[in-house]
C-alpha cells in the first residue's frame, strides 16, 4: 500500500504541541495526508521523485550566511520556482508511463495537496527524515525537490530508507533559533523559515536578534549537516540565481520599489512573501547587520511607510543601528 505508516499520527501530536504555528491547515487535512487514497481515489501506489537545486553560484554560502551586510536567501530560492520546473517533469514522467503501458490513474503532486512528502519519501528508499526534519539522500545530501504521483498501478515496492544520523546533532547545535526542540522534532514557531515566510504577522521581538541576515529562510541546518558533502550539483538552469541573490546586499534589497520587486521576484518562490513582509524582513537583517550611517539612512527612509508592520521592523531596526552613537 501507499500509506505512511504512523505519520498522520504523529502528525497529530506534533500539532497537539503546537508547533505547527498558525498553519491550521496541516490539523484539518490531517486524515488525507496520512491516506493517499482519500486524496485521490483508487491510489495505491505512490512513485516519489527527488530533483537536485544546489547551483555551484550559490556558493560560498557559509560566507554569505556570515556577512551581515549580505542578504541570505535559502538556496532553493534563488531561482526559478521549482513548482514550474518539477512539476512538468512528473507530467512528462507519467506521459511516457502511458505511452508504454496505456492510460493509467493518476495526479503529480509537487510541495501541493495534503501529501506526506518525506515519510512517503523515505518508503521509496529516497533518504531518510533527519534530526533536522528535511530528507537525506546517503549520496546526494539534501539539497533537493520532492515531487510525487499518486497512481492506481500495482507498483513493486521499494525498501524503505534507514537512518544514518547517529549521534550526530550538528543541525540541532547550530540552530540560530533553538527550532529543533528534540531530534526530528521543529517547532516551527521558532523556525526560521516559518517566521520570515509562512508568517505575515510580527516577528516576535526575543527573536529578531536570531535571525542575523536572512531575509527568505534560513539554511543552517542543511550547511552544516556533514550528508551535504555529498550534495550533487543540479543541471537545472533554471535554479540558477537570478539578479545577483546569491550575493545581494540588504541596503540594496531595502531600495527595491514594489514594482521592482514584483519584476525582480517574478515566476520565482520568493513571492511566496508580500512586498510588506520583504520590507520587514529586510528591516530585521538591517537591525542586525554591522552598524554603519548607510543602514541608518536606509531605514530612516522607510520610517514612514504605509504599512504598520513594516513602520514596526524599521522602528525596532533603527533602534539597534543607533544604539552605538
Amino acid at each position: 500500500m501507499a500509506e505512511p505508516a504512523g505519520a498522520a499520527e504523529r502528525l497529530r501530536d506534533w500539532i497537539a504541541l503546537g508547533y505547527n504555528a498558525d498553519m491550521d491547515w496541516l490539523a484539518a487535512q490531517a486524515d488525507q495526508r496520512g491516506n493517499p487514497a482519500l486524496v485521490v481515489p483508487g491510489t495505491i501506489r505512490v512513485i516519489s521523485a527527488r530533483m537536485d537545486y544546489w547551483r555551484e553560484e550559490a556558493s560560498p554560502a557559509r560566507t554569505v550566511a556570515r556577512d551581515g551586510d549580505l542578504a541570505w536567501i535559502s538556496r532553493y530560492a534563488l531561482g526559478r520556482d521549482y513548482h514550474r520546473v518539477l512539476r512538468p517533469r512528473l507530467q512528462k514522467l507519467a506521459e511516457r508511463i502511458a505511452a508504454e503501458i496505456g492510460p493509467f490513474g493518476y495526479r503529480a503532486f509537487v510541495d501541493s495537496g495534503p501529501v506526506m512528502e518525506k515519510p512517503l519519501a523515505q518508503l521509496a528508499g529516497l533518504g531518510w527524515i533527519g534530526k533536522h526534519t528535511n530528507l537525506i539522500n546517503r549520496e546526494a545530501g539534501s539539497w533537493f525537490f520532492l515531487g510525487e504521483i499518486y497512481t492506481d498501478l500495482p507498483l513493486p515496492v521499494d525498501e524503505p530508507a534507514a537512518d544514518h544520523c547517529g549521534s550526530c546533532r550538528a543541525c540541532i547545535d547550530v540552530c540560530p533559533t533553538g527550532a529543533i526542540v528534540a531530534p526530528y522534532v521543529l517547532d516551527a514557531r521558532r523556525c526560521i523559515s516559518w517566521l520570515t515566510i509562512e508568517n505575515t504577522g510580527s516577528i516576535p521581538p526575543p527573536l529578531r536578534e536570531r535571525i542575523g541576515n536572512r531575509i527568505f529562510g534560513c539554511d543552517d541546518c542543511q550547511l552544516y549537516c556533514p550528508w551535504n558533502k555529498f550534495a550533487q550539483q543540479s543541471a537545472e538552469p533554471g535554479f540558477a540565481p537570478r539578479h545577483g541573490l546569491a550575493t545581494a546586499a540588504l541596503i540594496e534589497l531595502f531600495g527595491w520599489d514594489e514594482s521592482t520587486w514584483a519584476v525582480r521576484t517574478e515566476g520565482s518562490a520568493l513571492r511566496r512573501v508580500s512586498y510588506e513582509c520583504w520590507l520587514r524582513n529586510l528591516a530585521v537583517a538591517l537591525g542586525n547587520a554591522p552598524r554603519s550611517r548607510q543602514a541608518r539612512e536606509a531605514l530612516a527612509a522607510r520610517a514612514d511607510h504605509p504599512s504598520a508592520l513594516v513602520r514596526e521592523h524599521v522602528g525596532w531596526a533603527l533602534e539597534r543601528q543607533r544604539a552605538d552613537h
